[in-house]
């Protein structure tokens, strides 16, 4: 019914000695977009990125993605190891089971423009046409919408899309801003094609997970940068 993956690290949580273990229903371990990464970028793979050998499951957030992979194990009853029933759930309190954490919420990112002045980390820029740019990603479908905002949140506008880059690829946007003199606050939100929409604010969990809420970008623009 499951696929379990396990990696060579081991240490130490709940009082419990154990390996880091995960597990995929078994439909989505044979998934074509999965991956055994021995290599990136036609290098062996670096140690940190989980040398000699990592599973690799587009869509799903970081925790699946077991490095240091040491053996595969096809079971026949849901796994219920620590870092699949403890770990890595939506929980409310310490002692609320929760909902398991598994494909990723979308989210956009955009470049902040300017030069940053710290460490309030607000961005100076000249005013004039800027071209505002950014990334927008979702493992519950593919992006489908980017919508840029320069005024905090208040109104909205479409980015354009670049042609994307498979289901769960990074996509790829723009947008052309005319920077006027002022304060800005500069946000972006994604959809994808499955209706979810990246939210303002991020809903509140006790392990602090899937926090996809719109980044905010300070800037100032400014005749003298």
């Amino acid at each position: 019914v499951e696929v379990l993956f396990t990696g060579l690290d081991r240490g130490i949580q709940g009082e419990l000695e154990h390996a880091y273990e995960r597990s995929l229903p078994l439909d989505e371990a044979l998934r074509p977009e999965l991956l055994l990464a021995y290599e990136i970028n036609g290098q062996p793979l670096p140690p940190q990125h989980g040398f000699p050998l990592r599973l690799v499951v587009p869509g799903w957030y970081g925790m699946t993605h077991v490095k240091w992979l040491d053996r595969i194990t096809v079971v026949t009853e849901p796994f219920e190891g620590y870092q699949q029933a403890h770990q890595y759930r939506e929980k409310q309190s310490e002692d609320d089971p929760g909902i398991p954490i598994t494909r990723m919420l979308p989210r956009s990112l955009l470049v902040p423009p300017g030069i940053p002045d710290f460490p309030d980390r607000r961005r100076f820029l000249e005013p004039g046409s800027c071209r505002l740019e950014g990334r927008a990603w979702s493992g519950r479908g593919p992006i489908t919408r980017v919508e840029v905002s320069v005024d905090g949140g208040q109104s909205w506008e479409d980015a354009v899309l670049d042609e994307p880059t498979g289901e769960f690829g990074w996509r790829l946007w723009t947008f052309g801003w005319d920077a006027e003199p002022g304060d800005h606050e500069l946000c972006s939100r994604a959809t994808d094609e499955a209706g979810n929409v990246q939210p303002s604010e991020a809903t509140w969990n006790f392990g602090g997970y899937v926090n996809n809420s719109v980044q905010r970008v300070p800037v100032t623009v400014t005749q003298t940068v």
